[in-house]
C-alpha cells in the first residue's frame, strides 16, 4: 500500500498480480469497509474509526458500553481488547495507537457464534466457497485462540447457504482475485449476522481450511492471480476434478491453539481478542468427540484427553476464559453441572456442551471392570490406550493386549476432498475407530520419518526443516517415505512431501498401530 501511494509501483511499472491493492485498502480501512458492505445491502456491526483516544470516547457513547477496541491494520489483533467503561477504553486506546494511526471502536458482539468461510474467486467471477468452519468459542476471543472445528457443526441447512451466498457477494463486490477469509457473527437465537471481517489474503485461518479439505489453497491463490481461470485448474487431490469444485467433507476436523504462558512469570494466562498462543495442532476423526480428544493430546503430550481431575471448578474461569478452560469445563461436567448453567457461563453452544458430556459420561462407566462394547465405545470417541488405563487403574500396555485381543483396531481413512462421489487418489490419510475397512493397501517398503508436531518457544520451523530434509534425501535415494505429524502451519504436512502422509498423534499407541499396519524399513526420529 506505501509503494502504491509514494507512487514508486507507478514510477518502475510494477505490475500487481492478483488482488488489486484497492481491495487491500478497501477491506482494512474500517470506514471504506463498513461503506462497501452496506453498499450491497449487507450489515457490519455498528463500528467507527478513530484517530484520537477523545475521538475513541465519543464514539463508544454513541455505540453505546460494552465496546471492543482494535488497532487497524494489524495482524493477530495487536492492541485490542474489550472495554465497557471509559476508564478501560481509555488504557486501550493509549495502548492500540502505539500499533497503528487508526483506531476501531466496534459494537461488542461477545457471546455470538464465529463463523468463517474461505472462498476463491478468479479473474472472470467464477467463485467457490473451500471451508465454512465454526469457532466452539464464542466471539470475543481471537480466532487465532479459539478451538475450532470444520465444517460447522451447529448451523442450520438455512443459516450454512446464508452466509455462504453472502460470502460470495462480498468477494465479487470487492473484486478480490485469489483467496479471503471472511468471518461472521451469528446471532444464536435468531438469523441475525454481522460480517466482522474480510482478510483478503491468505491468512492462519487458509492453512487450515487447506489442510483440513485437502484443498491446496495457496497454489490455487498463486495460479489465480496470474489469470488462470478456476475450471483450468487442476484439483491435485483427487488428480480427476478441477480446483472449481468445492470440497465435500465426510470426516470433521479439530483446531487446538497451543499456548507457552507457563513459561512467563507475570503473564496473564486470560485468553481474548489479541493472540498469544504459538502455535496450533490439528486433528481428524469420524466424529467430534473423537477429533477433539486427539487434538487435545497433541496440543500436550502430557494430557491424555478431556481428563475432569486436571482442574478444579472454578466459574470465574468459566466466565473468562484462560488457557486451560477446558479442563475446567470437564471438571464441571464431572460434578454434575446442568448444561444450560454452562452455557450460561461460558456461551458455548448447547451442541458441543452435550459433545463434551458424552467424553464425561463414558469416564463415569469406565471405572470398575471394563466391558468389551465400553472399551470400543471409549475407542470410537477418542479414548486413547493410556487414558483408558489411568480411568481403569490399568497401564497403556495392558489395555492394548485386550484391545488387540478383540480386534479394536484403527481402520486407515483417506482424505478425499468430494466425499467418495469421485475416486480420489490420495495418500493423505488418519485413522478412525468409526470404519470397518481400510481405504489403501499395505505393500510395505516404506521409511517412516516422525515430525516434530505442534510449534512451541524453542521448537519451530527449524525442527519441521529437518523432517522435510529428511525426507528429500530419502527420496533422492529411492525409498518411499510415510510422514506422521499434526501440525498444519508446516511443509512436511503437505500431503506431497510424502508418499504417504498420516495426520494423526505422535504417540507409543499410534506410531505402533500405524507401524503394524504398513511393516516400515525403518523409522527415523525427527
Amino acid at each position: 500500500v506505501e509503494l502504491m501511494r509514494s507512487g514508486i509501483l507507478e514510477k518502475y511499472n510494477v505490475a500487481v498480480l492478483g488482488t488489486p491493492i484497492q481491495s487491500i485498502i478497501d477491506t482494512e480501512d474500517r470506514k471504506i469497509f463498513a461503506e462497501k458492505v452496506n453498499s450491497i445491502g449487507e450489515k457490519v456491526a455498528p463500528s467507527a474509526a478513530v484517530s484520537s483516544v477523545e475521538e475513541a470516547l465519543k464514539a463508544a457513547r454513541q455505540i453505546g458500553y460494552p465496546v471492543m477496541a482494535r488497532a487497524a491494520f494489524s495482524l493477530g489483533g495487536l492492541g485490542s481488547g474489550f472495554a465497557n467503561n471509559e476508564d478501560e477504553l481509555r488504557g486501550l486506546a493509549h495502548h492500540a495507537f502505539s500499533h497503528s494511526d487508526q483506531l476501531i471502536i466496534d459494537k461488542s458482539l461477545r457471546g455470538w457464534k464465529e463463523v468463517e468461510y474461505e472462498v476463491v474467486r478468479d479473474a472472470y467471477d467464477n467463485c467457490i466457497t473451500v471451508c465454512n468452519m465454526e469457532n466452539v468459542d464464542p466471539l470475543g476471543i481471537h480466532t487465532g485462540e479459539s478451538i475450532v472445528v470444520a465444517p460447522s457443526q451447529t448451523l442450520s441447512n438455512r443459516e450454512y447457504y446464508m452466509l455462504r451466498s453472502t460470502a460470495l457477494k462480498v468477494i465479487r463486490n470487492f473484486g478480490i482475485v485469489g483467496e479471503c477469509n471472511i468471518q461472521y457473527a451469528l446471532n444464536p437465537y435468531s438469523e441475525e449476522f454481522y460480517i466482522i471481517e474480510v482478510n483478503a489474503r491468505l491468512s492462519r485461518s487458509s492453512a487450515l481450511a487447506s489442510k483440513a479439505t485437502g484443498y491446496p489453497l495457496a497454489y490455487v491463490a498463486a495460479k489465480l492471480s496470474l489469470g488462470i481461470p478456476l475450471p483450468k485448474i487442476r484439483n491435485s487431490v483427487t488428480g480427476v476434478t478441477t480446483a472449481c469444485f468445492e470440497p465435500s467433507l465426510d470426516y470433521c476436523v479439530v483446531k487446538i491453539p497451543r499456548w507457552d504462558l507457563a513459561k512467563f512469570n507475570r503473564v496473564s494466562t486470560k485468553i481474548g481478542s489479541s493472540m498469544k498462543s504459538v502455535g496450533e495442532v490439528m486433528s481428524i476423526g469420524r466424529n467430534f468427540e473423537e477429533a477433539f480428544q486427539k487434538a487435545l493430546r497433541m496440543v500436550d503430550e502430557n494430557v491424555n484427553g478431556f481428563d475432569p481431575n486436571l482442574k478444579k471448578v472454578d466459574e470465574n474461569e468459566l466466565r473468562d476464559p484462560t488457557d486451560k478452560r477446558m479442563f475446567v469445563l470437564a471438571a464441571a461436567l464431572q460434578n454434575g453441572y446442568a448444561i444450560d448453567k454452562l452455557y450460561e457461563l461460558t456461551k458455548i453452544d448447547h451442541w458441543f456442551l452435550n459433545k463434551f458430556k458424552n467424553i464425561i459420561d463414558l469416564y463415569k462407566k469406565l471405572e470398575g471392570v471394563i466391558q468389551i462394547d465400553t472399551l470400543r465405545k471409549a475407542k470410537q470417541i477418542g479414548f486413547s490406550d493410556k487414558q483408558i488405563a489411568a480411568a481403569i487403574k490399568s497401564t497403556e500396555i495392558a489395555v492394548r493386549k485386550l484391545r488387540e485381543d478383540n480386534r479394536i483396531i484403527p481402520f486407515v481413512k483417506q482424505i478425499d476432498t468430494v466425499a467418495a462421489e469421485w475416486p480420489a487418489s490420495t495418500n493423505y490419510l488418519y485413522l478412525t475407530y468409526n470404519g470397518n475397512m481400510h481405504d489403501v493397501d499395505f505393500p510395505g517398503g516404506f521409511t517412516i520419518v516422525l515430525g516434530s508436531g505442534v510449534y512451541r518457544i524453542g521448537s519451530s520451523v527449524e525442527f519441521d526443516w529437518c523432517a522435510v530434509g529428511c525426507l528429500r534425501e530419502l527420496r533422492n535415494q529411492g525409498k518411499k517415505t510415510v510422514m506422521i505429524n499434526y501440525n498444519p502451519e508446516t511443509v512436511s504436512t503437505d500431503y506431497d512431501m510424502s508418499d504417504r502422509l498420516y495426520f494423526e498423534e505422535i504417540s507409543f499407541e499410534v506410531v505402533m498401530d500405524i507401524y503394524n499396519l504398513e511393516q516400515p524399513d525403518g523409522v527415523i526420529l525427527s
